[in-house]
């Protein structure tokens, strides 16, 4: 097959939909998967690809658990990945994220998910493809994409490092408290995520000069090395996505985010 962008059109899409070397993985709500979704398109339970410890949410299962999953979906190394959900592309581009940490990188984000697609009047179905499940056993790599808290650390003042926080307005400032410590990690950035999303051209990205225009205002660049982070690496591998789609090569997402920074009272803080 032809490679297929980064961010696929749900035209796109329809011409490749009886592609054998095709994965289209649905991570919308199941009750929204059963009453309709994307002919061949399979579900995967977004809580199947986080894990929890402690306080600390959002962080990468093992790789026996991933392989486990992704075995289930039929996947193997050889497909590309289309992944779509039904909130603007958050759970979506976790699992691309999460992909991408194993080492698979032939994956796409359908633009605006199940709402472009619906909104354009494209085919669905209530069919379950019965694919046959595989024996994928993932390796994760880390350190390409991925950061802990420690790292982070030792680059708070290092300006080749930009973080960017991709929650609200108000947890950014600590308004609201989601942790037992509110605000956001010092010289961190607030970008929060919906402001990449069109709201008016059914949840796609907004258009690449704008989104690059409210970057550079906040003094994010492509030549910096960019952390994003929320409060699970949910929202932020969005931005992740975004961001890779505007050509930024050097950018990493930082799983359990703030619900892990903010739980931990040895971390600094900022208001």
């Amino acid at each position: 097959m032809n490679p297929l962008p980064l961010i696929l059109e749900p035209a796109e899409l329809e011409t490749e939909l009886e592609n054998p070397d095709l994965l289209i993985i649905d991570l919308g709500k199941p009750a929204v998967y059963s009453q309709a979704h994307i002919p061949g398109a399979v579900h995967l339970d977004y809580k199947q690809i986080v894990a929890t410890e402690g306080k600390a949410n959002g962080l990468m299962p093992d790789e026996a658990h991933l392989s486990h999953i992704l075995s289930a979906l039929g996947f193997d190394e050889k497909q590309h990945i289309v992944a779509y959900d039904d909130e603007g592309g958050g759970r979506a581009c976790r699992l691309l994220w999460t992909l991408e940490c194993l080492g698979h990188n032939k994956y796409s984000l359908l633009n605006g998910g199940i709402y472009a697609w619906n909104n354009e009047s494209r085919p669905l179905t209530r069919d379950i493809d019965a694919r046959k499940p595989s024996h994928y056993q993932g390796q994760v790599h880390r350190d390409t994409i991925s950061v802990n808290h420690e790292y982070i650390l030792t680059h708070l003042t290092d300006g080749n490092v930009a973080l960017l926080d991709c929650r609200s307005p108000d947890e950014y400032s600590g308004k609201k408290k989601l942790a037992d410590r509110g605000g956001h990690i010092p010289g961190a950035v607030n970008f929060d995520w919906v402001n990449a999303i069109d709201l008016t051209n059914a949840l796609r990205l907004k258009p690449r000069d704008t989104l690059i225009e409210g970057l550079e205002a906040l003094g994010i660049r492509p030549e910096k090395e960019v952390i994003v982070y929320c409060q699970t690496h949910h929202r932020s591998a969005h931005t992740y996505i975004a961001l890779k789609h505007l050509g930024f090569a050097n950018v990493k997402g930082y799983p359990g985010s703030w619900s892990q920074w903010g739980n931990m009272p040895n971390l600094p803080v900022e208001p």
